[in-house]
Parts: C-alpha cells; sequence; structure tokens
C-alpha cells in the first residue's frame, strides 16, 4: 500500500481536504501519516480533528506539542495562549471523546526503514530506543494518572538526556525530544528555548539532524515541527512542514517513491503574531 507523510496542520482543514483529493487522485486509498500538531494556530482545529478522525485505519497519527497543549488546555492545566484556536474543540458537545482519541496516539512511529516523529531525536537514541521511550510516554498518557502526568510535562530540565533519568524528569526529557527539539549539542544537550531559524544557532549547537554520527542515521527521519526548514529530503531525513500555517504549502511526501504532493495555502497568521 502506498504511504503518505503529511506535514503540520495547525487547523487549516480546506487545505488539508486539498491535499487529499491531490493525494487521492494519484494514489487512491493511500495509507497517511500525519506528523503531529494537527490543531492549534489555524481557523479550523474542531473541523481538522474531525477530519483526520474519519479517516480511520487510513490513517495514523504522532503527537505533536500543539496536540499536548490541547491536552493541557482541555485539562485546566495551562491558559490558552492569544494565538490559540481550539475554543471550538473545547467546546464541543462530543469534546471528552475528542480529547481521549487524542490522547490514545503515539509520539512515534515505524513505518519499514522510516521513523516518524513530530520534532526529532536526540543524537543518542537509536530508532529502537526512540520507539521504546515514545512508548514509556504512551503508556502514562493512555492510562488513568494522564492528568497527572500533564502537570509535570512543562519545563525545559533535564535538557540531555540520560538513561538514569527516572520519573517525571524523564518523561518531560522524552516528549521534549520528541516533540520539540531543533538544536542540540553533539552530547544532546537541547537548547529549548530556541524556536525560529537556523539564525538563532547558539554557539557549540547544530539542527540535531546534523550532529554527527547521531544513532538515527540508519533509518529514514520523518519529521514536521520546524516550517523555517522548509521541504528536506535527503537519503534518511525528510523535513515536511513547509509552513501552511504563514501562507506557505501544505506538503505531503510518499514514502515509497519520494513524490511531493503540496497545496498552496493562504497566510492565516503572521509571522511574530505569536
Amino acid at each position: 500500500m502506498t504511504t503518505y507523510a503529511i506535514g503540520d496542520l495547525q487547523g487549516c482543514c480546506p487545505k488539508l481536504n486539498e491535499l487529499l483529493e491531490r493525494i487521492h487522485a494519484v494514489s487512491p486509498d493511500a495509507h497517511l501519516i500525519f506528523v503531529g500538531d494537527l490543531v492549534n494556530r489555524g481557523p479550523n482545529s474542531l473541523e481538522t480533528l474531525r477530519e483526520v478522525i474519519a479517516l480511520g485505519e487510513r490513517a495514523e497519527v504522532v503527537l505533536g506539542n500543539h496536540d499536548l497543549h490541547l491536552l493541557a488546555v482541555a485539562c485546566g492545566l495551562r491558559k490558552l495562549h492569544r494565538s490559540d484556536t481550539l475554543d471550538d474543540i473545547l467546546n464541543a458537545p462530543d469534546r471528552d471523546e475528542l480529547i481521549d482519541w487524542v490522547r490514545r496516539r503515539p509520539l512515534a512511529l515505524r513505518h519499514g526503514e522510516h521513523l516518524l516523529v513530530h520534532a526529532g531525536v536526540v543524537p543518542q537514541w537509536t530508532a529502537t530506543q526512540t520507539m521504546d521511550l515514545a512508548a514509556e510516554v504512551e503508556e502514562v498518557l493512555r492510562g488513568p494518572n494522564w492528568v497527572d502526568f500533564l502537570a509535570q510535562m512543562y519545563g525545559n530540565e533535564p535538557a540531555q538526556w540520560s538513561d538514569s533519568l527516572k520519573g517525571a524528569d524523564r518523561i518531560r526529557c522524552i516528549i521534549n525530544a520528541l516533540t520539540r527539539i531543533r538544536f542540540c549539542t553533539p552530547e544532546g544537550r537541547m537548547d529549548l528555548a530556541v524556536s525560529k531559524g537556523v539564525e538563532t544557532q547558539l554557539p557549540g549547537y547544530l539542527r540535531w539532524f546534523e550532529v554527527p554520527d547521531r544513532k538515527t542515521e540508519d533509518a529514514t527521519v520523518v519529521f514536521g515541527h520546524w516550517s523555517t526548514l522548509g521541504l528536506i529530503m535527503r537519503p534518511n531525513l525528510i523535513s515536511l512542514d513547509t509552513g501552511c500555517l504563514w501562507g506557505g504549502q501544505l506538503s505531503a511526501v510518499c514514502l515509497e517513491d519520494r513524490r511531493v504532493v503540496q497545496v498552496e495555502c493562504p497566510q492565516f497568521q503572521k509571522p511574530g503574531s505569536i
């Protein structure tokens, strides 16, 4: 079966529908994998979430930082930011069912030689270890104490992975790597304060995927999250967030032959409006 990985939707449902039509024209009944941030900041968060859920078994999703933010807001643990567009989900009559669906999504997926995550991985993790660590978070997030877990999720420390990490520190570090990482040192210390382009790179830090000898080099890591990178396709890397929210494109890449399908998007938010 043909599989397409799709970049960050962020509540841009009309563009999702347009992209799905273009994919269907070349690959009817393709399997779809979304690399996170289904919702928020775009104009149609509820409609987008419903559309993805309605795809049923045709679609898989990995959680992004905005999806986790939705969960925290829904539980009353975080306040809405001025740029958030989550009210339609929070006020939906079936909000509890929608929130339950979101919290049961994985943080990482394997598809053949591909490893799919939202933001990236620290250089010390293998693809197998990434899946195992993601599963630790998923078990807690799907369990009875998931709200307590979310209350401890936020923070930038510990910024460097260690196998000896335990409890909330361990889970927080895993989540930050999978859903927020952009820059890190060769030793894997993450700079989680930076949220812009490569021009904000601090001395001693590299884009996570350019750290020499990272242990996921034997897999093809597919990710979104970083719209200023644009579409990048290397032998062992696919970057998919092409700035749908900012007036760029919504992009999909066929994992079997690297065919690219894109739709142009209006500017839903202006850079700097966050």
